[in-house]
């Protein structure tokens, strides 16, 4: 196996890019928030432009966890049998096509997989989920997407609470039935793909976080974005903090220096 990277063997984590057009020219992309994430849970990020299917597998032997970002642009819905509902949202091609099938190449390693927004809905797809297009337009369903033309401070607030789901992931590392996050999406979980587990929901019923029941280590995917003034946020150091142990304990897996901690809930160190 390659050797990590760092001194102390700092976990890697694979970092997905998006595409995008700058000027004349395309341009792979990730948000530097979300790299500051990574480096907040006590891990390395590894930004990945894109990756053919051999290239998928060499990333994963190198890597100790996913993180699965936010974006713009949708997954597109002919990965779950549907025709483009609103031709002028974004959509991302490029990045549907290496990270839908890297997300249960990671799972079946039992790698940490933490996902966020675009993310948490490229997990549902990949696992066999499926979205709705437009959340506002659902019978029952609120508005999720952010107030137009406001700046990020007010686009990145709180938006609405969501009640925590008893006996999962979330409550264990959190302790908390309901708080509020900072939701904004126009798509959203339609079917929630077999074996995952609802973590926490909106209060219109729309799911908010899932996470994955087979799962050997760490699996966590939030619609909000955590990653936001994380280092200022309790709730999101909780969660992050506990995605770097897990990573780091995956890399200790693979170094043979001990045991996986596969079932991080009982874990009294997370």
């Amino acid at each position: 196996m390659p050797s990590s990277a760092g001194p102390a063997g700092t976990p890697i984590v694979l970092v997905p890019a998006c595409n995008r057009q700058v000027g004349e020219h395309p341009f792979h992309i990730v948000g530097k928030k979300y790299v500051d994430a990574v480096r907040l849970a006590g891990c390395l990020p590894l930004v990945v432009p894109s990756a053919s299917p051999q290239e998928i597998d060499e990333l994963l032997a190198i890597a100790h966890g996913v993180l699965l970002t936010g974006s713009p642009s949708n997954v597109h819905p002919s990965h779950f049998d549907e025709d483009v509902h609103n031709p002028a949202l974004p959509l991302d091609p490029d990045r549907d096509a290496w990270t839908l099938p890297l997300i249960p190449r990671a799972l079946r390693l039992g790698m940490p997989l933490f996902a966020i927004c675009r993310g948490f809905q490229e997990a549902n797809v990949a696992l066999g989920g499926s979205l709705h297009q437009a959340v506002q337009e659902q019978a029952g369903l609120h508005d999720h997407r952010a107030p137009e033309g406001q700046p990020p401070e007010i686009a990145y607030a709180e938006q609405h609470e969501v009640h925590v789901m008893p006996g999962g992931v979330l409550e264990f590392l959190l302790g908390h039935e309901h708080f509020r996050v900072n939701s904004l999406h126009g798509q959203g979980v339609k079917t929630l793909a077999p074996g995952l587990r609802v973590e926490a929901v909106a209060p219109d019923g729309l799911v908010e976080a899932f996470s994955v029941e087979a799962s050997r280590g760490f699996s966590l995917c939030l619609q909000w974005h955590p990653e936001w003034q994380a280092a200022s946020n309790p709730v999101s150091m909780k969660m992050l903090r506990a995605f770097g142990q897990a990573c780091a304990a995956f890399r200790d897996y693979r170094n043979d220096i001990r045991e996986p901690r596969h079932d991080f809930k009982r874990d009294p160190e997370t």
